[in-house]
């Protein structure tokens, strides 16, 4: 189907391509212009066709906290067993019960039930202060921290030629290092013409190894590094 427009300098017409679409055609005097290629966009606009939109939403789960951990043991409402093995606030054994009745006793003591033996059968629980004995684990383990002692390597620097005053002044440091429990590292430097005499150096730590063989051990064999040669030892426990 063709149409004459106006002045006749421009035709329109339709035909069928090979895949029975329809082809929309211009014909204009001074150049013909295909618009087989713009035929969705032109029947969009004769059949005012509205454009779909298509929108991509993205549900985001809700982020969830992990569920905070209590230190020490359940006690109360946390202890859910059927059945406890009671021990009331003066320290009598009130044998097997629910734990209905066990935190209701607690209630009328004014105090807490607290699970002490989660492994027995049925698991052990004490009506005490849970508010007395969190400070005393508390302060138990303040005191514990304090007494421990951490144990430090010390380093002892020897010639191997050194002379015997200078060797004795270093051995009362090793044994006063021993008793208060700490390593020593014994480290032994050579200079210039020494490197060819290292037999001096490794008579000289054994003889340190021998004299302190009742209060030490040795952690780590003599060996060479560069101009050094080092040995480790440790208080005996």
């Amino acid at each position: 189907m063709a149409q004459q427009a106006a002045g006749g300098k421009r035709r329109t017409g339709f035909f069928f391509g090979a895949d029975a679409a329809p082809k929309l055609v211009i014909y204009c005097a001074a150049c013909a212009i295909d618009t087989a290629l713009a035929l969705p966009t032109l029947a969009r606009l004769a059949n005012h066709e509205p454009k779909r939109i298509e929108e991509i939403t993205t549900i985001r789960r809700p982020f969830k906290a992990a569920a905070p951990t209590k230190d020490g043991p359940r006690s109360n409402m946390d202890i859910r067993v059927p059945r406890v093995q009671l021990i009331d606030a003066d320290g009598n054994n009130r044998g097997d019960v629910s734990i209905n009745d066990a935190l209701l006793a607690a209630e009328e003591a004014g105090l807490d039930l607290v699970e002490i033996s989660p492994n027995a059968q049925p698991p052990v629980v004490k009506i005490l202060d849970l508010g007395k004995l969190k400070y005393a684990n508390q302060k138990k383990a303040a005191e514990a921290r304090k007494n421990q002692k951490v144990i430090e390597i010390k380093e002892i620097k020897m010639r191997p030629n050194i002379d015997t005053h200078d060797y004795d002044v270093k051995m009362k440091a090793v044994r006063r290092f021993f008793e208060e429990g700490d390593k020593v590292k014994l480290t032994l430097r050579f200079r210039g013409r020494e490197m060819a005499h290292m037999e001096l150096g490794m008579q000289l730590l054994n003889k340190v190894r021998e004299e302190v063989a009742t209060i030490a051990k040795v952690e780590a064999e003599p060996k060479l590094e560069g101009r050094q040669m080092m040995m480790v030892l440790a208080p005996r426990g």
